[in-house]
Parts: structure tokens; C-alpha cells; sequence
């Protein structure tokens, strides 16, 4: 292995490591389950889309998302609609108090971030990490 290798393993190593800790921060910021969280960030970005269809991108047994759906029916975030193209399926979609609990949620891991990064870095680090962002975007694209 050659030194850029076993340098770019040790990055790789470092990047999960804080990836994970940022993540699990972001998440303490949410006010819902995080599989609630999920299937509303997926109706969100997605629109209207079958249980199943939503237990696939989930990678979760059609059973496991009925229920989180019927849950989060029950809160009033999300409704049930006749599918046009067949109507034996039904689409599941956000309802208005969903799209605003998005919204509130996004809003506070947002505030959360900025303020992070306001407080604790300069204004060079500040820069350094705006740029690291397009190079984490190619990585995540490739």
C-alpha cells in the first residue's frame, strides 16, 4: 500500500467516525421518531407514494411501514388518498401539519448547524468547510 493509500484509508476511517457523531447530533434535533422522520423527509422530497413503495426505499418490511404510516396518520401528519393510475392502491402524502413539522424540524437542525459552526470555528475554518463541502458532494456522487 502505497502512502496516499494508507492516507486516504485513514481519512476515510476519520470522515465516518465524525459523519456519524454529526449525524446522531442532527437526529438529537428532531422532535420525532426517526423513522417518522424519514417517511415524512421522503413524502416530502418524493410526493405521494404507495406503502410499499415507501417500505422499498426504506429497505423495511411492508408490514413495519404500515404501522409507522398508520402512526403517523394517527398524529395527523400524513393522509390516504386513491391511487389514479390503480385504484386498488392507495397513496399515502403529507398533510399540511406534516409539511409543517418538516419544516420546524429542518429548520431547527439548521439553526442548530449554523450556530455550530458560527461559534466554533473562524471565519478561515468557516471557508475551509464551505469549500470541503462540494469536494464531500462529488465524493457522495460518485
Amino acid at each position: 500500500m502505497t502512502e496516499r493509500e494508507r492516507q486516504a484509508t485513514q481519512t476515510s476511517h476519520d470522515l465516518q467516525a465524525v459523519l456519524g457523531r454529526l449525524v446522531r447530533r442532527l437526529r438529537a434535533e428532531n422532535s420525532l421518531p426517526l423513522r417518522h422522520a424519514i417517511v415524512l423527509g421522503l413524502l416530502e422530497r418524493d410526493g405521494p407514494l404507495g406503502t410499499s413503495d415507501l417500505a422499498l426505499r426504506e429497505r423495511m418490511r411492508p408490514q413495519s411501514m404500515t404501522e409507522t404510516v398508520k402512526e403517523l396518520e394517527a398524529n395527523g401528519l400524513v393522509g390516504r388518498s386513491p391511487d389514479p393510475s390503480d385504484g386498488r392502491r392507495v397513496r399515502i402524502s403529507l398533510t399540511a401539519a406534516g409539511r409543517e413539522k418538516v419544516r420546524r424540524n429542518r429548520a431547527r437542525r439548521e439553526e442548530w448547524l449554523a450556530r455550530a459552526i458560527a461559534q466554533q470555528l473562524t471565519t478561515r475554518e468557516e471557508a475551509a468547510l464551505a469549500r470541503s463541502v462540494e469536494l464531500l458532494r462529488r465524493i457522495a456522487d460518485s
